[in-house]
């Protein structure tokens, strides 16, 4: 007792760094640089997206811009061939493009949907389209002259051709001054003027797209190669604290405990040194030192546990049974869940892990704290009280009411469980006939429809 009481003042003395401290605050530390390296890599991650994004976008752009272009180089191809040839599948096509497929307008609206574009290029694109236009009343114009020198019937004209009205001059020519002047109109100086401005003004837009393109991708790897440095520094962080860690593990750690292994191997008593938990591990295992071997063996024993239920396994039962081998009353318990394989195949060995568990529960809750439960096997359990005679029996029929009660719940969804306990008393300590009579009380307890409880003294009270 001076020796405990002289190492709980000690203890109240000891100095040195917290292990728990240290790891709290480097855990702290680590945690922080984590979350700080990977929000710099989603940046990262945002700022690749957004290139891509912006070339993605000026592809769709510059598609856009072009075709713009090509659906005015494909209503000029349309008229010129049909001013040459007078046939009439042009002049379809013509219309078609310029009220159905609508390409030009529809390049116009699909870029007025990307941020990158700027009022500028639109105004360009929208530039070209409004030349384009311009082009068109020369174009009906044209047209208008080829089919009355066609001799086409006005009426099966389109809307547009058939409403554009010639100037008395133009009417007055004959079909073939009708042709020509048709022909002059769509190849004349004038008319390339305009397919030169409208090639420009698309030119200019696809210029703007390509300076607005590179500015967003400037701005994105500037920002980009930000990220990366700091993630740089955050991770030669993270690697020189590692390396801090490593150092004050062996220094607190490794090193006590290898001059801690050697003392226990040379079974003498700790020196007192290392962390501050190191010192005060040193003084409590010094007061353990000092404890009776048998109290020793004893803590070992109860160490041996099961680990799905955490009850003493099958060995503490053998060795309880040499233990109690003395003039103490006891009462010895046997119990089996009953149908447990029906549980494993029916539901599954994960809800037959969770039946033995909820069964452990349920018989540590019923016991006392110093009785002694026990998973012996697969589905079967043993219980052993001491200092309990035959008088108290209610007091082992109040055991199995209470074990019931614990399992009739079914709130945790797992399937209804039924114990059949058997149960035997001896005066004179674990005997070897003990077992004997239990299991004997058990097999009556399953003889008779299981989920129930029996006690062998109360079966057979002459023997």
């Amino acid at each position: 007792m001076n020796t405990y009481h002289d190492n709980e003042q000690q203890s109240k003395n000891i100095k040195g760094i917290r292990i728990q401290t240290l790891n709290y605050l480097m855990i702290a530390a680590s945690c922080i640089l984590y979350v700080l390296i990977l929000y710099i890599t989603i940046q990262v991650s945002i700022r690749y997206s957004t290139l891509t994004k912006n070339i993605e976008t000026y592809t769709v752009c510059s598609q856009d811009a072009n075709s713009l272009e090509r659906a005015s180089d494909y209503l000029t191809e349309q008229v010129r061939l049909y001013v040459i040839t007078a046939d009439p599948e042009y002049m379809d096509a013509y219309i078609d493009e310029l009220y159905t497929a609508m390409r030009r307008e529809r390049a116009l609206e699909d870029l007025k949907d990307h941020d990158i574009i700027s009022e500028e290029s639109l105004s360009y694109l929208q530039q070209a389209l409004d030349e384009s236009n311009e082009l068109t009343a020369t174009e009906f114009y044209a047209m208008r002259l080829v089919g009355e020198a066609a001799g086409y019937d006005t009426e099966s004209l389109p809307a547009a051709v058939k409403n554009t009205v010639l100037s008395e001059e133009d009417a007055a020519l004959t079909p073939d001054g009708k042709m020509q002047k048709a022909q002059t109109m769509v190849f004349d100086s004038e008319y390339l003027h305009m397919k030169e401005l409208i090639k420009e003004n698309t030119s200019s837009c696809l210029s703007s797209i390509i300076a607005a393109t590179l500015n967003a991708q400037d701005i994105s790897i500037s920002a980009m190669e930000q990220s990366l440095c700091k993630q740089r520094i955050y991770i030669s962080i993270l690697f020189f604290l590692n390396i801090v860690t490593f150092v004050m593990i062996i220094v607190l750690i490794v090193k006590p405990l290898k001059i801690y292994v050697n003392c226990i191997k040379e079974e003498k008593m700790l020196s007192i040194l290392g962390s501050y938990e190191f010192k005060y591990l040193a003084l409590t295992y010094n007061d353990i030192y000092n404890l009776n071997k048998v109290n020793e063996t004893m803590l070992r024993q109860k160490a041996e546990h099961d680990p799905l239920t955490g009850l003493a396994n099958r060995s503490t039962f053998d060795r309880l049974k040499v233990i109690l081998k003395h003039d103490t009353p006891l009462v010895l318990f046997l119990i089996d869940v009953d149908y447990f394989k029906g549980v494993n195949d029916t539901y599954g060995h994960k809800a037959g892990d969770q039946v033995l568990t909820k069964v452990a529960n349920a018989l540590q809750k019923s016991f006392r704290s110093q009785d002694f439960v026990m998973r012996i096997g697969g589905d079967e359990f043993a219980a052993v009280m001491t200092q309990i005679t035959l008088e108290q029996r209610s007091v082992l029929d109040q055991k199995a009411v209470l074990i019931k009660e614990f399992l009739s719940g079914t709130d945790d969804g797992l399937p209804k469980v039924t114990l059949s306990i058997g149960a035997a008393y001896s005066e004179n300590g674990f005997t070897e006939k003990l077992y004997v009579l239990a299991d004997k009380a058990l097999y009556h307890v399953k003889e008779n429809g299981r989920d129930g409880y029996a006690l062998y003294q109360d079966l057979f009270p002459d023997s």
